[in-house]
């Protein structure tokens, strides 16, 4: 009879075991003593090599492996808006009331309260054919959002029972003639992206309330872009603001390698956050998926699946999603550990020659879509990804192989950071593939006009690059007026319209109606300070100062005061302000 599996090699977070004849790629095994979890990553005859995702300190050669015979995967169910969840999908708060500060070793800890009853109504009755997709009913998950539940993909047929009442998340609810049973909740393997009936497209953006993203660099619901940055260019602070005020039904949170502090005061401020829609906290529409650089780094590559498996589920709901990462560098930094342990040849930089497939595999995950099974509806899952080059660089390998995929580009510029503008976004860099596309949506939303500015805003912009290159050689007073103008007129522009403050209630979400005002109002001051300049008068006769007050005190006003602010922005645009330019 042939012996059980044991451990032979160790190495890090590497470990092989044999005989292993049976295993299958991807198959997820329980090692040693403490039971840690681990992965089969490469078969070689009956030789498995495993990733183990908790530490492996006290791991000896010949201690036991059993396989388990499925994959990684995460149960979708009510219960996971709101959760905080480690890159392997166990809850946080479970796992420390376990072992404390400190993930035990071995610990496991179901990702949806087994214990816990939801209250499901029913949508279809006895008889009905089924497919996977097909809404079974709703739970009232949270005040105002319907969790609505779905029949797994792969399963079909006839039902035979539907019932409803309050049940567990694993409780049957149903049955279908060929003897499935059905619950609230299902599992899905992470690797292995959802089923939908097909692909759509859309014209929609997907709102961030940042000024300089919705007017300069739109991104489409359903699309991907890339957010690069050197250290201390405002990569997480931009992402923690879409996730606080970007208008999605759900919003996925993935750290992926990030300082635990910086993870410690997310957690500590989203709670305390209040969704303007539905006047309750911002978690009850968010999942967070936490793993931290101190955690194992083998779950790193774990964690961005689970979250996007998560995103993927309430998409098929017909919700509109969106799946922050922060930062895809760290998952890339750790497939090259991986990597280097296999011995595998290494690629640019020490990074596996695979990187590039695997980053297209996980952004090929985000889209809009039809949803598989009935009734009809539509979801979307959006991607903004943030990356950490090395210094800013944005020629190294993990933000080169990200490009070639993605819809658009925010790139950080660290001068600009340092200058205190936030987000410290270089328009010069920066593109998006689907401003055509959402360009009509603007201009319905505000009433017209929308690409125009933005191309104003952008000439504008470069033409006081251009100037300030030659003020830096000559100085600003060698300058002819007009090119003062446009120095003055740029910097109000990239300042009190196109730059927002993180932490200032009234200015960190400008919906988009303000976004147009705001940006109209100083492009007309500048064409109309430019006739008066044409007209003979000298710039020192010119009030530039006024309408700039004018700007600030309309960018920083609260909400109950923006509509006589926005009377006097378009007094100012149409030029009938009391103010003398």
């Amino acid at each position: 009879r042939m012996s059980a599996p044991r451990l032979t090699r160790i190495a890090g977070a590497l470990a092989e075991a044999a005989p292993v004849p049976d295993a299958s790629l991807y198959e997820m095994a329980r090692v040693g003593d403490q039971r840690l979890l681990g992965e089969v990553i490469r078969i070689r005859g009956d030789v498995a090599t495993l990733q183990v995702y908790e530490e492996t300190d006290g791991l000896a050669t010949g201690a036991a492996v059993e396989l388990t015979g499925a994959g990684l995967t995460v149960p979708l169910g009510p219960g996971l808006l709101g959760a905080i969840l480690d890159g392997l999908g166990r809850p946080l708060e479970t796992l420390a009331r376990q072992g404390g500060d400190h993930i035990r070793p071995g610990v496991d800890a179901p990702t949806l309260d087994p214990a816990r009853r939801w209250e499901f109504q029913a949508v279809l009755a006895a008889g009905g054919l089924i497919t996977g997709g097909t809404v079974l009913g709703e739970v009232r998950e949270r005040p105002g959002f319907t969790h609505r539940i779905l029949v797994p993909p792969g399963v079909s047929g006839r039902l035979t029972e539907l019932r409803s009442g309050a049940f567990t998340a694993h409780e049957p609810i149903g049955t279908t003639d060929t003897g499935q049973a059905l619950s609230l909740a299902h599992s899905w393997p992470v690797r292995v992206p959802r089923p939908v009936a097909a692909r759509a497209a859309t014209s929609r953006p997907f709102i961030t309330g940042q000024r300089v993203f919705d007017l300069l660099f739109p991104l489409a619901e359903g699309g991907v872009v890339a957010l690069p940055g050197g250290f201390g260019t405002g990569k997480t602070v931009i992402e923690q603001s879409l996730a606080k005020h970007a208008e999605a039904d759900v919003i996925v949170y993935i750290g992926c390698g990030e300082r635990g502090n910086e993870m410690a005061e997310l957690l500590d401020e989203l709670p305390a956050l209040v969704d303007p829609r539905t006047g309750r906290s911002i978690m009850d529409r968010t999942v967070m998926v936490v793993n931290t650089s101190n955690m194992p780094v083998a779950a790193r590559e774990a964690s961005v699946y689970v979250g996007v498996t998560i995103g993927e589920y309430f998409r098929d709901q017909g919700y509109r999603v969106a799946v922050l990462a922060d930062s895809l560098s760290r998952w890339a930094e750790a497939l090259r550990e991986i990597g280097a342990r296999l011995g595998e040849m290494p690629g640019e930089e020490g990074y596996p020659t695979y990187l590039g497939t695997r980053l297209a595999q996980f952004y090929e995950r985000a889209g809009t879509v039809r949803c598989a099974g009935t009734p009809e509806r539509e979801g979307a899952l959006t991607m903004v990804t943030a990356i950490s080059p090395p210094g800013g660089d944005l020629s190294e390998p993990v933000t080169q192989a990200t490009l070639r995929v993605v819809g658009g580009l925010w790139a950080l510029d660290a001068a600009l950071a340092h200058q205190r503008q936030f987000p410290a976004v270089d328009w010069e860099t920066s593109w998006s593939l689907y401003v055509d596309r959402v360009t009509p949506w603007f201009d319905q939303a505000v009433g017209g006009g929308w690409g125009v500015l933005r191309g104003a805003a952008l000439a504008l912009l470069q033409e006081g690059k251009d100037r300030q290159e030659i003020a830096d050689l000559v100085g600003t007073d060698a300058l002819q007026d007009e090119d003062r103008l446009v120095l003055h007129s740029a910097r109000t522009l990239r300042e009190l319209v196109l730059g927002q403050s993180a932490f200032d209630p009234n200015d960190w979400n400008s919906p988009v109606e303000k976004t147009w005002r705001l940006a109209r109002a100083a492009l007309a001051l500048h064409r109309a300070a430019l006739e008066r300049l044409r007209a003979g008068i000298r710039l020192e006769e010119l009030d530039l100062a006024g309408p700039a007050r004018l700007l600030l005190a309309a960018r920083n006003a609260p909400a109950a005061d923006w509509p006589a602010h926005a009377a006097t922005l378009e007094r100012l645009t149409t030029g009938t302000a009391p103010v003398t330019v």
